[in-house]
Order: C-alpha cells, then sequence, then structure tokens
C-alpha cells in the first residue's frame, strides 16, 4: 500500500457504501443488480482498474483490483459480478489480438458492456476437456450449438467468451474461446433462436448475482470471433488466465473472514448470557483467539499473492493453493461464527447469516477446491 492506493481505497469505499450496500435485499429479490450499477462503476473507473489507459481502462494494476474486491468484500456484497466482468477482460488483454482489444476493452472499462465467461455445462464442470459446445464455420462466421449453466452475468451480459469445440476430434487442442456479442445475435431477440438466455437459476445464496443457464441453437460468433485469431488455443488459453480469476477469489475470501471476526467481536462484547458478556467466556475467547490467528495467516499469504502478481510471478500451483485453502477457511470461520451468534446468526437480517449462505459457493466455482488439490499434488 501507498498514499495513492490509499486514497483509491477511500474513493472505492465511499462507492461501494452509497451505490453497493444500500441495494443488496432488491437486487436479491429481483435477482440481478441494476445496469446502472455498471455504467456508474464505469464512470468511476472501477470495472478495468488494472486495464492499460490505451485500451480505455484506469491504468492501475493488481493492486487496485484487489482492493476493489476487498471493499465489496468488506461490505458483504456477493451480488456485482465485477469478478467475472475482470476476468474477461483479462482474457481479452493478454489473448485477444489487437482489433479484439480496441473493439472490446473501452466498452468493458465504461459499462456499455457487461462481460461473462461460460465454461461450465449440464454434463461438464470442472471437467473442461469433456464440453459439448461446438462453433463450426458456417458462411460469414461460426455457428455454435450447445448450453451452458452456472453462468454469473448471463442475464445481463453484452459479451461472452464461451468455451467450445470447433475441432470436436482434437480433445483439449480443438477447445477456443469464442467472442459471442449478444445484442447481434441471429433471432427475432436475444430470448429466441440463436442466442437464448434461460431462466435465472435459484441459488443457496448470492441470490442477487444474475446466475444463468444459456443455449446456443445456431447462435452466430463473427470469423473474427476466436480469441486470439488461432483455433485450438483455448485450453492453453484458460491455463495462462486461471491464475487471475483463483488468487481474486482468494481475496475476496480473506476480506470476508476478516468481516466476519469484525461483526462476531462486536456481537460478542454486546450479547449477554449468564450474567455476563459473551467475550468474558473462555470458549468464546478461545474460538475468536483461533479465528484471529487464521484471519492474520490468511492476510499475511494472500497479501503475498498479490505481491506475486504484481511482479508477474503467480503460477497456477500458488493461485489453486490461495483459492482452496482460503475458501476452506472461509466457510469454517463463517460457520464458527454463526454459531457464536446463536440464533440471530440463522437469521439472514443479520449480515453473518448473508455470509454463511453467500460463502459455500465459493469451493465450487473457478474450478472445485478438488481440482485446486489436484493441481498442487502434481507440483509435488
Amino acid at each position: 500500500m501507498n498514499p495513492e492506493l490509499e486514497g483509491f481505497r477511500d474513493a472505492v469505499r465511499r462507492f461501494v457504501a452509497s451505490e453497493v450496500a444500500p441495494h443488496g435485499e432488491r437486487w436479491r429479490a429481483q435477482q440481478h443488480v441494476d445496469r446502472e450499477l455498471w455504467h456508474k462503476a464505469g464512470e468511476m473507473g472501477l470495472l478495468a482498474a488494472d486495464i492499460p489507459e490505451e485500451y480505455g481502462g484506469s491504468g492501475g494494476n493488481f493492486a487496485h483490483m484487489a482492493i476493489v474486491f476487498e471493499e465489496l468484500g468488506y461490505a458483504g456484497d456477493m451480488a456485482f459480478g465485477l469478478h467475472v466482468h475482470a476476468i474477461v477482460a483479462h482474457y481479452l488483454l493478454n489473448q485477444g489480438t489487437e482489433e479484439q482489444k480496441r473493439r472490446y476493452l473501452p466498452k468493458l472499462a465504461s459499462g456499455e458492456m457487461i462481460a461473462a465467461i461460460a465454461m461450465s455445462e449440464p454434463g461438464a464442470g470442472s471437467d473442461l476437456k469433456g464440453i459439448r459446445t461446438v462453433a463450426v464455420k458456417s458462411g460469414d462466421g461460426y455457428r455454435m450449438n450447445g448450453s451452458k449453466t452456472f453462468i454469473s452475468n448471463g442475464y445481463l451480459a453484452d459479451l461472452i467468451l464461451v468455451v467450445a469445440k470447433t475441432d470436436p476430434a482434437a480433445g483439449a487442442r480443438g477447445i477456443s474461446l469464442m467472442l459471442l456479442e449478444t445484442r447481434d445475435n441471429p433471432g427475432e431477440s436475444r430470448h429466441k433462436a440463436g442466442f437464448r438466455v434461460g431462466r435465472i437459476l435459484e441459488k443457496v445464496g448470492q441470490k442477487g448475482q444474475d446466475t444463468c443457464e444459456l443455449f446456443f441453437d445456431d447462435a452466430h460468433v463473427g470469423l473474427d470471433g476466436v480469441l486470439g485469431g488461432e483455433e485450438g488455443r483455448g485450453f492453453a488459453q484458460l491455463m495462462t488466465e486461471l491464475p487471475y480469476e483463483r488468487t481474486i477469489i482468494g481475496v475476496a475470501g480473506v476480506a470476508a473472514i476478516e468481516r466476519a471476526l469484525h461483526l462476531t467481536v462486536e456481537h460478542a462484547k454486546e450479547r449477554k448470557a449468564f450474567g455476563q458478556a459473551l467475550i468474558e467466556m473462555q470458549n468464546t475467547r478461545f474460538v475468536l483467539a483461533e479465528i484471529k490467528t487464521e484471519a492474520t495467516v490468511a492476510r499475511i499469504f494472500i497479501d503475498r499473492c498479490v505481491e506475486d502478481m504484481l511482479a508477474g510471478r503467480m503460477d497456477t500451483v500458488r493461485a489453486s493453493m490461495a483459492k482452496y485453502w482460503i475458501s476452506d477457511l472461509q466457510c469454517k470461520v463463517v460457520d464458527q461464527c454463526v454459531q457464536l451468534f446463536g440464533g440471530y446468526g440463522y437469521m439472514l437480517e443479520y449480515p453473518i447469516a448473508q455470509m454463511y449462505v453467500d460463502a459455500r459457493v465459493q469451493r465450487i466455482y473457478g474450478g472445485a477446491n478438488e481440482i485446486m488439490k489436484e493441481i498442487i499434488a502434481r507440483s509435488l
């Protein structure tokens, strides 16, 4: 941290307090955030804080994005799908052609376009080699057929990075990442033939996040819609960019751990049982002491990961460690905190209860934690 980053944090914190925190209940009811939020975040320079200015970004680095995700974590917001949006921006920045960068990145930075990435399918989650969505050359572009599920930002997305097979017989070497624009698809509307958005899925938590099913029925992708301009590079591109996503999950997880600890300490000081505050009871003090220690270890670890990202030395193994260990710890800590809240901890009007249902998916998306362990094991 330095004075410039501290000033940036203050600005982000004010933005989250005024434009995000007050609307959580309404967003959960409607199952998506307002498109206006994306425009306001774009005006603030938050959507592409670590994208170079020449492509419409704010010209910052990963530290700026880490601050954004920390502040969203401290506010308890899991509805704003900025993480997915930022991930797609980095695929474009690092893997896209120059024309693709100039065409899409300024619109992603401003909020004119909202991005999603479509990997998971009904029959293929973490096993990307098992995907069945196919994109075949036809006339002026590609025709894409298949379906995706569990797609964050799926309802609002204007640009979707779709994992598809352009050569089904070639295995992993036949996978490409396709840039699908939802507004310009064949059919009478985005909800009919071509590209179609299914229902917003009813999730256990993160109900304000528009997580959808997507369907491709001869959906159109232009000839220039293969990320990087070359078929068959999709699997390698995914392996290169996934550490960014997994480090983000770790950053958000540590922020949630720290928030849960703060909320629980405050509750334990105020709540009385058997004539004394909970904080005065040895069991409560020991649990909180353990959480404080674990939160400190997690903070030191994720700060090192941020340093590694900034230095360009963050690798897949370290990112997998951060993703699996921190998300596991997040779920454990929040569960312990709910227990210390007692019955109040099970009421959704209390933030700790919302954190409990929101946390669980951290161990699943971005690659299930079992996959993370397999990646780490292969490095032994």
